[in-house]
């Protein structure tokens, strides 16, 4: 599984903040990992500089063998938890769609 991670102009992209999302991504999607060609993280400030509440925006893509790619955003206060929300947001959406898969 591939992990691809993209930042907004306002979020720092640095190796280290990459590398630390990398794994937190890898770990949280792990059981799909035999499902998934690649996972797309781009994280985005929805005000720019100014400063505000749930404006930090998490949006994931997971592209499964044989199917439409699977898109989930989440907002939170903190790239933390925007991304935290996501995986959890992902983890229900592939936990159905790869249930339906194999009772097929």
């Amino acid at each position: 599984m591939q992990i691809q991670f993209n930042t907004d102009k306002t979020i720092s992209g640095n190796e280290r903040n990459q590398e630390y999302f990398t794994t937190l991504i890898s770990k949280g999607l792990g059981r799909f990992e035999d499902h998934l060609t690649r996972v797309e993280a781009h994280l985005s400030d929805e005000n720019g500089e100014k400063s505000g509440t749930n404006d930090i925006k998490c949006l994931l893509e997971a592209r499964v063998e044989g199917k439409q790619p699977v898109v989930v955003t989440n907002n939170g206060d903190t790239v933390e938890k925007a991304i935290s929300g996501a995986i959890d947001k992902m983890k229900n959406s592939l936990t159905t769609i790869i249930g339906r898969k194999q009772n097929r």
